[in-house]
């Protein structure tokens, strides 16, 4: 049930039950266990644009987090079987162990149409035995995501350290956690840094204490303008000449931290298949993406900020949104995609070898 009072009538998929949230496409083909893993879904319905969903499974190598985070899932065709040697549970049995809530049998196409056309929206799964006004009316009373301040709710509760791959540390990197994914920790582990990750509502004392060569702002859910706490910290460790380097969240809180606005998309970019240009060599990459809200900054020119010049590095190319920011006087750059993409793609992975480049050049 949509909030502007539209329905679907499909089959319980997961456990049986109500679920409400704010409903939203992805639209990747693969890689549908790390989108359920991944935090920055919390408190969202997610909606599959690809028809056959569960083909191969759930293994118990590709969780993104500890859990689900998806509010509920809604899937046209899901697979009878689980097609992979890696597979142990079935897709089906693993929504239904954690509790989470789903329909399938949907015309998730018509779905999705409506989204693009009205915009993401509030939403609920329930028994379609349910008298539909009484549900239309709890899912208009449920919480927008306008003005939701959820990092803190999906972030760890206590600091862990992510020891470097390599034999020795090259870098240590403080990285608040504002909704993070296993990938990301690990890719920074991969190039010999030493990651200490901290809760999201750690300050820059907590950060700076740990005398980083670097500070990692993560992805995470929910209205970046609600994360006052995150910007200020922030703007300490660039006061501090750090260098920082932010993934979607974490984009939206630099920018912020600049003196950008930011803002609700219509119906947001969520997919493993968006494509981005690079603005200052032309280069596109094809990006995994998953943001409701974005940066307002000139797509053109150099801006001045508190913090000297900025300029938009990338734009994506379906919508001409603002996808990356480069700083010019202090240490800092940001991407709204995510270049750890664990299922890919991985066309922006060389992003972390020039975190790790910036880190080398302060030291």
């Amino acid at each position: 049930m949509l909030e502007d009072g539209r329905h679907f009538v499909g089959e319980a998929f997961g456990v049986r039950g109500e679920a409400f949230g704010e409903v939203v496409f992805a639209t990747g083909m693969t890689g549908y266990q790390e989108t359920l893993t991944d935090p920055s879904y919390h408190r969202q319905i997610v909606v599959m644009t690809a028809p056959h969903i569960g083909n191969t499974g759930v293994n118990d190598d590709d969780n993104e987090s500890e859990r689900i985070h998806v509010a509920g899932f809604v899937v046209r065709d899901p697979s009878r079987i689980a097609s992979s040697w890696r597979a142990r549970r079935t897709l089906d049995d693993e929504l239904a162990d954690a509790g989470v809530v789903g329909v399938s049998g949907i015309d998730t196409r018509a779905l999705t149409r409506h989204l693009r056309e009205r915009g993401a929206m509030r939403c609920g799964i329930g028994p379609a035995t349910e008298d539909p006004g009484e549900l239309l009316q709890r899912v208009r009373t449920s919480p927008s995501m306008v003005g939701a301040d959820l990092a803190p709710q999906v972030s760890t509760r206590a600091p862990y350290v992510v020891r470097a791959a390599t034999d020795v540390p090259y870098f240590r990197v403080a990285a608040l956690d504002l909704g993070m994914k296993r990938a990301t920790p690990n890719a920074l582990s991969a190039l010999g840094c030493e990651v200490h990750v901290l809760p999201a509502r750690s300050g820059a004392d907590e950060l700076l204490e740990l005398t980083p060569d670097g500070v990692f702002l993560s992805n995470g859910p929910g209205d970046p303008a609600a994360a006052d706490y995150a910007v200020q910290a922030v703007r300490r460790v660039l006061d501090a000449g750090v260098p920082v380097f932010g993934i979607c969240f974490g984009n939206q809180v630099l920018a912020r931290a600049l003196g950008f606005e930011t803002y609700k998309l219509t119906y947001g970019h969520r997919g493993v298949n968006q494509p981005v240009a690079e603005t200052a060599t032309g280069r596109i990459m094809v990006t995994s993406h998953n943001h409701g809200f974005a940066v307002q900054a000139p797509l053109d020119g150099v801006t001045q900020t508190p913090y000297g010049r900025v300029e938009v590095s990338h734009v994506a190319l379906n919508d001409n949104v603002v996808e990356g920011l480069a700083c010019l006087d202090v240490p800092a750059f940001s991407v709204q995609f995510h270049p750890e993409a664990a299922p890919g793609p991985h066309d922006a992975h060389g992003l972390f070898e020039r975190f790790r480049d910036l880190m080398a050049a302060r030291r």
